[in-house]
Protein backbone atom coordinates (compact mmCIF):
# COMPACT_ATOMS: atom_id res chain seq x y z
CA UNK A 1 0.00 0.00 0.00
CA UNK A 2 1.12 3.59 -0.76
CA UNK A 3 1.67 5.91 2.25
CA UNK A 4 1.11 9.43 2.56
CA UNK A 5 2.90 11.49 0.87
CA UNK A 6 3.30 13.50 4.13
CA UNK A 7 5.01 10.49 5.75
CA UNK A 8 6.94 9.43 2.92
CA UNK A 9 9.24 12.50 3.32
CA UNK A 10 10.19 12.46 6.62
CA UNK A 11 13.46 11.88 7.81
CA UNK A 12 13.70 10.06 11.15
CA UNK A 13 15.14 11.27 13.82
CA UNK A 14 18.82 10.58 14.71
CA UNK A 15 18.56 10.92 18.08
CA UNK A 16 15.97 8.07 18.33
CA UNK A 17 17.77 6.11 15.67
CA UNK A 18 21.13 6.11 17.59
CA UNK A 19 19.54 5.40 20.84
CA UNK A 20 17.72 2.10 19.33
CA UNK A 21 21.08 1.36 17.81
CA UNK A 22 23.18 1.92 21.23
CA UNK A 23 20.29 -0.31 23.20
CA UNK A 24 20.56 -2.93 20.74
CA UNK A 25 24.21 -3.54 21.34
CA UNK A 26 23.39 -3.60 24.86
CA UNK A 27 20.68 -6.22 24.63
CA UNK A 28 23.94 -8.45 22.55
CA UNK A 29 25.60 -7.41 26.32
CA UNK A 30 27.73 -4.72 24.80
CA UNK A 31 29.18 -2.12 27.63
CA UNK A 32 27.54 0.59 25.74
CA UNK A 33 27.49 3.77 26.70
CA UNK A 34 24.81 6.15 25.48
CA UNK A 35 25.25 10.15 25.21
CA UNK A 36 22.36 10.58 23.24
CA UNK A 37 19.02 10.57 24.48
CA UNK A 38 18.16 13.97 26.01
CA UNK A 39 16.81 13.71 29.20
CA UNK A 40 18.04 13.71 32.70
CA UNK A 41 19.03 11.12 34.37
CA UNK A 42 17.50 11.66 37.58
CA UNK A 43 13.65 10.33 39.02
CA UNK A 44 11.22 12.44 38.93
CA UNK A 45 11.00 14.21 42.34
CA UNK A 46 9.18 12.05 45.33
CA UNK A 47 6.36 14.28 46.04
CA UNK A 48 5.76 14.73 42.27
CA UNK A 49 5.25 10.96 42.28
CA UNK A 50 3.15 10.67 45.23
CA UNK A 51 0.68 13.12 44.12
CA UNK A 52 0.42 10.88 41.06
CA UNK A 53 -0.26 8.24 43.09
CA UNK A 54 -3.12 9.89 45.46
CA UNK A 55 -4.32 11.60 42.15
CA UNK A 56 -5.24 7.80 41.66
CA UNK A 57 -6.22 6.63 44.76
CA UNK A 58 -8.79 9.55 44.68
CA UNK A 59 -10.36 8.68 41.50
CA UNK A 60 -8.65 10.97 39.39
CA UNK A 61 -8.28 8.46 36.47
CA UNK A 62 -11.03 9.92 33.89
CA UNK A 63 -11.09 12.37 31.23
CA UNK A 64 -10.35 15.75 31.67
CA UNK A 65 -11.13 19.23 29.42
CA UNK A 66 -9.25 18.82 26.18
CA UNK A 67 -6.86 21.20 26.98
CA UNK A 68 -5.82 20.81 30.31
CA UNK A 69 -7.25 20.75 33.82
CA UNK A 70 -7.87 24.32 35.22
CA UNK A 71 -6.23 23.79 38.37
CA UNK A 72 -2.88 23.15 36.32
CA UNK A 73 -3.70 25.83 33.93
CA UNK A 74 -3.76 28.21 37.03
CA UNK A 75 -0.20 26.25 38.29
CA UNK A 76 1.53 27.36 34.28
CA UNK A 77 -0.30 31.15 34.84
CA UNK A 78 1.06 31.65 38.37
CA UNK A 79 4.46 30.26 37.09
CA UNK A 80 4.56 31.90 34.38
CA UNK A 81 3.97 35.11 36.48
CA UNK A 82 6.46 34.53 39.18
CA UNK A 83 9.25 33.29 36.74
CA UNK A 84 8.67 35.92 33.66
CA UNK A 85 6.15 38.62 34.88
CA UNK A 86 4.12 37.66 32.53
CA UNK A 87 0.44 37.30 32.81
CA UNK A 88 -1.82 34.95 31.14
CA UNK A 89 -5.59 33.76 31.28
CA UNK A 90 -6.73 30.18 31.59
CA UNK A 91 -7.61 30.69 27.71
CA UNK A 92 -4.79 31.02 26.64
CA UNK A 93 -3.07 28.07 27.74
CA UNK A 94 -2.87 24.81 26.50
CA UNK A 95 -1.45 21.60 28.05
CA UNK A 96 -0.40 18.61 25.77
CA UNK A 97 1.29 15.72 25.73
CA UNK A 98 4.39 17.09 25.89
CA UNK A 99 5.67 20.02 24.37
CA UNK A 100 6.37 17.98 21.22
CA UNK A 101 2.81 17.72 20.66
CA UNK A 102 2.34 21.12 21.50
CA UNK A 103 4.87 22.06 18.61
CA UNK A 104 3.04 19.80 16.45
CA UNK A 105 -0.39 21.02 17.26
CA UNK A 106 0.43 24.59 16.46
CA UNK A 107 2.12 23.73 13.53
CA UNK A 108 -1.11 22.07 12.36
CA UNK A 109 -3.12 25.21 13.28
CA UNK A 110 -1.22 27.80 11.63
CA UNK A 111 0.27 26.28 8.34
CA UNK A 112 -1.27 26.80 5.08
CA UNK A 113 0.19 24.54 2.51
CA UNK A 114 3.73 26.36 1.39
CA UNK A 115 3.72 28.92 4.05
CA UNK A 116 7.05 29.10 5.43
CA UNK A 117 8.92 29.15 8.80
CA UNK A 118 12.45 30.22 9.32
CA UNK A 119 14.07 27.92 11.38
CA UNK A 120 17.47 28.43 12.46
CA UNK A 121 20.45 26.03 12.92
CA UNK A 122 21.38 24.37 14.38
CA UNK A 123 18.00 22.75 15.33
CA UNK A 124 16.47 20.60 17.21
CA UNK A 125 15.96 17.28 14.86
CA UNK A 126 11.94 17.63 14.90
CA UNK A 127 11.43 21.31 14.12
CA UNK A 128 11.56 20.69 10.35
CA UNK A 129 10.00 17.94 10.21
CA UNK A 130 6.52 18.97 12.24
CA UNK A 131 6.68 21.83 9.60
CA UNK A 132 6.81 19.47 6.23
CA UNK A 133 4.05 17.20 8.15
CA UNK A 134 2.00 20.76 8.26
CA UNK A 135 2.14 21.02 4.54
CA UNK A 136 4.42 24.12 5.52
CA UNK A 137 8.42 24.56 3.92
CA UNK A 138 11.05 24.86 6.57
CA UNK A 139 13.75 27.71 5.73
CA UNK A 140 16.88 27.81 7.56
CA UNK A 141 19.39 30.23 8.92
CA UNK A 142 22.47 29.04 9.63
CA UNK A 143 23.12 30.37 13.47
CA UNK A 144 27.51 30.56 12.74
CA UNK A 145 29.73 29.20 15.42
CA UNK A 146 31.45 32.24 15.62
CA UNK A 147 28.01 34.23 16.66
CA UNK A 148 27.71 31.14 19.05
CA UNK A 149 24.87 30.02 17.02
CA UNK A 150 22.97 32.23 16.91
CA UNK A 151 21.17 34.12 14.00
CA UNK A 152 21.41 38.05 13.62
CA UNK A 153 18.11 40.36 12.60
CA UNK A 154 20.40 40.63 9.36
CA UNK A 155 20.09 37.02 8.44
CA UNK A 156 16.26 36.85 9.42
CA UNK A 157 15.45 39.35 7.18
CA UNK A 158 17.37 38.04 4.20
CA UNK A 159 15.17 35.28 4.10
CA UNK A 160 11.88 36.81 4.92
CA UNK A 161 8.95 36.78 1.52
CA UNK A 162 5.49 37.25 1.46
CA UNK A 163 4.72 33.09 2.43
CA UNK A 164 6.97 33.61 5.80
CA UNK A 165 4.67 33.00 8.42
CA UNK A 166 6.51 32.09 11.78
CA UNK A 167 9.65 32.02 12.95
CA UNK A 168 11.22 29.35 15.83
CA UNK A 169 13.98 30.64 18.86
CA UNK A 170 15.21 28.11 21.16
CA UNK A 171 17.20 29.31 24.10
CA UNK A 172 18.64 27.71 25.68
CA UNK A 173 19.43 25.52 22.23
CA UNK A 174 19.03 21.86 21.68
CA UNK A 175 21.49 20.99 20.44
CA UNK A 176 24.10 23.79 21.14
CA UNK A 177 23.11 24.96 25.25
CA UNK A 178 23.54 28.38 23.69
CA UNK A 179 21.40 31.61 25.38
CA UNK A 180 19.64 34.59 23.39
CA UNK A 181 20.49 37.59 25.46
CA UNK A 182 17.50 40.31 25.94
CA UNK A 183 19.29 42.43 23.95
CA UNK A 184 19.57 40.09 20.69
CA UNK A 185 15.90 38.73 21.63
CA UNK A 186 14.95 42.89 21.48
CA UNK A 187 16.40 43.23 17.86
CA UNK A 188 15.10 39.43 16.61
CA UNK A 189 11.43 40.49 18.11
CA UNK A 190 11.17 44.21 16.14
CA UNK A 191 12.09 42.34 12.68
CA UNK A 192 8.96 39.93 13.69
CA UNK A 193 7.06 42.95 14.37
CA UNK A 194 7.18 44.50 11.12
CA UNK A 195 6.83 42.05 9.60
CA UNK A 196 4.21 40.59 10.87
CA UNK A 197 5.53 36.86 12.14
CA UNK A 198 5.22 34.85 14.90
CA UNK A 199 7.38 33.85 16.83
CA UNK A 200 7.42 30.51 18.74
CA UNK A 201 9.71 30.33 21.00
CA UNK A 202 10.75 27.02 22.64
CA UNK A 203 11.90 27.82 26.21
CA UNK A 204 12.11 23.61 27.50
CA UNK A 205 15.15 24.22 29.04
CA UNK A 206 14.89 27.22 30.61
CA UNK A 207 15.60 26.17 34.18
CA UNK A 208 18.85 24.70 32.70
CA UNK A 209 21.26 27.72 33.06
CA UNK A 210 24.61 27.83 33.89
CA UNK A 211 27.36 30.66 35.39
CA UNK A 212 26.30 34.09 35.28
CA UNK A 213 23.71 33.47 32.13
CA UNK A 214 19.86 34.44 32.75
CA UNK A 215 17.21 33.19 30.67
CA UNK A 216 14.90 36.06 29.20
CA UNK A 217 11.94 35.38 27.09
CA UNK A 218 10.69 37.26 24.49
CA UNK A 219 7.25 37.36 25.51
CA UNK A 220 8.44 38.86 28.54
CA UNK A 221 10.32 41.82 26.81
CA UNK A 222 7.09 43.94 25.67
CA UNK A 223 3.33 43.87 24.95
CA UNK A 224 3.43 43.52 21.67
CA UNK A 225 6.54 40.62 21.75
CA UNK A 226 4.03 39.28 23.99
CA UNK A 227 0.92 39.10 21.53
CA UNK A 228 3.38 37.83 18.61
CA UNK A 229 4.90 34.85 20.58
CA UNK A 230 3.16 31.33 21.46
CA UNK A 231 5.77 29.84 24.06
CA UNK A 232 6.43 26.23 24.08
CA UNK A 233 7.16 24.33 27.97
CA UNK A 234 6.61 21.80 30.01
CA UNK A 235 8.15 19.77 32.73
CA UNK A 236 10.23 17.14 31.05
CA UNK A 237 13.83 18.70 31.60
CA UNK A 238 13.37 20.60 34.49
CA UNK A 239 11.29 18.33 36.80
CA UNK A 240 13.31 14.98 35.32
CA UNK A 241 9.52 14.00 33.82
CA UNK A 242 10.04 12.73 30.17
CA UNK A 243 7.98 10.02 30.15
CA UNK A 244 4.92 11.59 31.70
CA UNK A 245 4.43 13.51 28.74
CA UNK A 246 3.04 17.08 30.54
CA UNK A 247 4.11 20.10 27.88
CA UNK A 248 2.08 23.21 27.24
CA UNK A 249 1.69 26.53 24.86
CA UNK A 250 0.80 29.74 25.93
CA UNK A 251 -0.14 33.03 23.54
CA UNK A 252 -2.59 34.08 21.38
CA UNK A 253 -5.96 33.10 22.57
CA UNK A 254 -7.22 32.31 19.09
CA UNK A 255 -4.23 30.35 18.62
CA UNK A 256 -4.84 27.95 21.63
CA UNK A 257 -8.46 28.01 21.02
CA UNK A 258 -7.47 26.59 17.88
CA UNK A 259 -5.14 23.80 19.26
CA UNK A 260 -7.46 22.96 21.63
CA UNK A 261 -9.87 22.47 19.29
CA UNK A 262 -7.81 20.10 16.83
CA UNK A 263 -6.58 18.05 19.96
CA UNK A 264 -10.30 17.40 21.03
CA UNK A 265 -10.47 15.64 17.86
CA UNK A 266 -6.87 13.72 17.98
CA UNK A 267 -5.80 12.66 21.46
CA UNK A 268 -8.86 13.86 23.60
CA UNK A 269 -6.87 15.08 26.87
CA UNK A 270 -3.47 14.37 27.72
CA UNK A 271 -3.28 11.90 30.43
CA UNK A 272 -5.25 12.95 33.78
CA UNK A 273 -2.39 11.34 36.44
CA UNK A 274 0.34 13.09 35.13
CA UNK A 275 -1.77 16.18 35.22
CA UNK A 276 -1.76 16.39 38.75
CA UNK A 277 1.56 15.41 38.85
CA UNK A 278 2.66 18.51 36.83
CA UNK A 279 0.51 20.21 39.26
CA UNK A 280 2.43 19.28 42.14
CA UNK A 281 5.90 20.07 39.90
CA UNK A 282 5.17 23.60 39.85
CA UNK A 283 3.17 24.27 43.21
CA UNK A 284 5.49 21.95 45.38
CA UNK A 285 9.23 22.61 46.40
CA UNK A 286 11.78 23.55 43.88
CA UNK A 287 15.25 22.02 45.82
CA UNK A 288 15.33 18.97 43.45
CA UNK A 289 15.42 21.26 40.22
CA UNK A 290 18.00 23.42 41.90
CA UNK A 291 19.88 20.08 42.74
CA UNK A 292 19.83 19.04 39.16
CA UNK A 293 20.62 21.75 37.88
CA UNK A 294 23.74 21.88 40.10
CA UNK A 295 24.92 18.45 39.23
CA UNK A 296 24.59 19.60 35.39
CA UNK A 297 26.95 22.62 35.57
CA UNK A 298 29.69 20.23 37.77
CA UNK A 299 29.65 17.68 35.04
CA UNK A 300 29.68 20.55 32.71
CA UNK A 301 32.63 22.28 34.09
CA UNK A 302 34.52 18.69 34.36
CA UNK A 303 33.77 17.29 31.36
CA UNK A 304 34.37 19.94 28.95
CA UNK A 305 37.98 20.35 29.76
CA UNK A 306 38.18 16.96 28.68
CA UNK A 307 36.74 16.56 25.58
CA UNK A 308 38.77 19.89 24.20
CA UNK A 309 41.93 17.77 24.37
CA UNK A 310 40.77 15.14 22.12
CA UNK A 311 43.02 15.50 19.07
CA UNK A 312 40.56 17.22 16.29
CA UNK A 313 37.65 18.00 18.74
CA UNK A 314 36.37 21.83 19.63
CA UNK A 315 33.44 23.01 21.44
CA UNK A 316 32.20 26.42 22.40
CA UNK A 317 31.25 26.37 25.97
CA UNK A 318 27.43 25.89 26.72
CA UNK A 319 25.38 28.12 28.33
CA UNK A 320 22.57 26.09 29.40
CA UNK A 321 20.22 22.77 28.84
CA UNK A 322 22.75 19.55 29.09
CA UNK A 323 24.77 19.13 25.54
CA UNK A 324 27.94 19.61 24.18
CA UNK A 325 28.15 21.00 20.70
CA UNK A 326 31.69 20.24 18.86
CA UNK A 327 32.82 20.60 15.80
CA UNK A 328 34.82 17.22 14.93
CA UNK A 329 35.44 17.96 11.39
CA UNK A 330 38.85 18.12 12.39
CA UNK A 331 38.80 14.42 13.95
CA UNK A 332 37.08 12.56 11.19
CA UNK A 333 39.84 13.84 8.83
CA UNK A 334 42.42 12.95 11.33
CA UNK A 335 41.03 9.80 11.87
CA UNK A 336 40.64 9.17 7.86
CA UNK A 337 36.68 9.23 7.61
CA UNK A 338 35.33 11.14 4.71
CA UNK A 339 32.08 12.17 6.74
CA UNK A 340 31.65 12.99 10.97
CA UNK A 341 28.70 10.60 10.37
CA UNK A 342 31.10 7.65 9.51
CA UNK A 343 33.42 8.42 12.20
CA UNK A 344 30.42 8.90 14.90
CA UNK A 345 28.86 5.55 13.58
CA UNK A 346 32.54 3.88 14.21
CA UNK A 347 33.00 4.86 17.55
CA UNK A 348 29.98 3.11 18.48
CA UNK A 349 30.94 -0.10 16.58
CA UNK A 350 33.96 -0.04 18.11
CA UNK A 351 34.38 2.12 21.34
CA UNK A 352 30.47 1.53 22.33
CA UNK A 353 30.43 5.03 23.06
CA UNK A 354 26.81 6.54 21.12
CA UNK A 355 27.09 10.19 19.99
CA UNK A 356 24.71 11.75 17.57
CA UNK A 357 25.80 13.13 14.33
CA UNK A 358 25.34 16.62 13.90
CA UNK A 359 23.99 16.33 10.29
CA UNK A 360 20.16 15.50 11.78
CA UNK A 361 20.90 19.11 13.13
CA UNK A 362 21.15 20.21 10.22
CA UNK A 363 25.50 20.66 10.92
CA UNK A 364 27.22 18.16 9.47
CA UNK A 365 30.90 18.97 10.78
CA UNK A 366 29.34 18.65 14.58
CA UNK A 367 28.69 15.92 17.19
CA UNK A 368 25.93 16.01 20.26
CA UNK A 369 27.11 14.76 23.49
CA UNK A 370 24.63 14.96 26.07
CA UNK A 371 26.27 15.14 29.98
CA UNK A 372 22.51 14.31 31.56
CA UNK A 373 24.45 11.17 32.92
CA UNK A 374 26.74 10.87 35.92
CA UNK A 375 29.97 11.98 35.69
CA UNK A 376 32.30 8.50 36.15
CA UNK A 377 30.03 7.51 32.82
CA UNK A 378 30.65 11.03 30.77
CA UNK A 379 34.93 10.69 31.95
CA UNK A 380 34.59 6.65 30.67
CA UNK A 381 33.05 8.01 27.41
CA UNK A 382 35.85 10.58 27.06
CA UNK A 383 38.71 7.99 27.47
CA UNK A 384 37.22 5.76 24.80
CA UNK A 385 36.87 8.49 22.31
CA UNK A 386 40.56 9.37 22.92
CA UNK A 387 41.54 6.17 22.95
CA UNK A 388 39.80 5.54 19.59
CA UNK A 389 41.33 8.60 18.45
CA UNK A 390 44.57 7.78 19.06
CA UNK A 391 44.41 3.98 17.41
CA UNK A 392 42.73 5.75 14.30
CA UNK A 393 45.83 8.36 13.93
CA UNK A 394 48.55 6.10 14.72
CA UNK A 395 47.52 3.68 11.79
Amino acid sequence: MKLANRVAALTPSTTLEITAKAQELKAQGHDVIGLGAGEPDYNTPEHIMQAAIMAMKEGHTKYTPTGGLSQLKQAIIEKFQKDQNISYNQKEIIVCNGAKHALYTLFQVILNPGDEVIIPTPYWVSYPEQVKLAEGKPVYVEGLESNSFKITPEQLKSVITDKTKAVIINSPSNPTGMIYSKEELQKLGEVCLEHGLLIVSDEIYEKLIYGENHHTSIAQISPDFKEQTIIINGVSKSHSMTGWRIGYAAGNMAIIGAMTNLASHSTSNPTSIAQYATIAAYTGPQDDVETMRHAFEERLTIIYDKLIQIPGFSCLKPQGAFYLFANVSKAAELAGFDSVDNMVKAILDEEKVALIPGSGFGADDYVRLSYATSLSILEEAIERIQSFMNRKMNK
